[in-house]
């Protein structure tokens, strides 16, 4: 198993957040991982992506060209990066700031509207964990109870925003699970 992802996003909507949470899931589940984040000088509102790989094998580069799995939150991001997914790849995406039309036949493409989601839970913000759960079900490159699992490695001296940002993986699970 190989995962080469670009999570993709503007700055503030937590998508190095998502590729870090990603990342620790990979590794408390044994598997080899990588983790480069790259953001805009602009930080919220400019542009924001990581490339993460999880693997079973080892990794020989950190750097993902062409992904098997590209995860978008905004227009942009999907503009840019839609022509590098890789023939057979996987897209989910955030159909709540994505209006375009996704013509491509040679991928599988999951829709999830994730602010609309995250706003039922009280702040749009969650977006990206909504993201991550669907991920959870549909491609199953991590478990959705190992994201949860690492949620307090990464909000040390955040602890209030451990709850609801669980309750947003288990929200974008149960979409995936029941939109199937």
């Amino acid at each position: 198993m190989r995962e080469e992802i670009i999570v993709a996003g503007f700055g503030g909507q937590g998508i190095l957040f998502a590729g870090k949470l990603l990342t620790w899931a990979g590794l408390i589940e044994g598997k080899k991982v990588t983790c480069i984040p790259s953001y805009g000088a602009e930080m919220r509102g400019g542009t924001a992506n990581c490339h993460v790989i999880i693997s079973t094998q080892e990794i020989s580069s950190p750097v993902v060209d062409n992904p098997t799995l590209l995860i978008v939150l905004n227009e942009q991001s999907l503009e840019k990066f839609l022509p590098r997914l890789r023939e057979g790849g996987a897209l989910v995406y955030n159909s709540s700031l994505i209006e375009k039309e996704i013509t491509r036949k040679d991928v599988e493409i999951f829709s999830v509207p994730a602010n609309e989601l995250a706003e039922e839970l009280g702040h749009t913000l969650l977006a990206n964990m909504i993201i991550l759960g669907a991920l959870a079900y549909y491609k199953k490159v991590v478990e959705l109870e190992s994201l949860i699992k690492c949620l307090p490695n990464l909000l040390v001296g955040k602890e209030k925003f451990i709850e609801p940002n669980t309750r947003a993986l288990r929200r974008g699970y149960e979409f995936a699970r029941d939109k199937r």
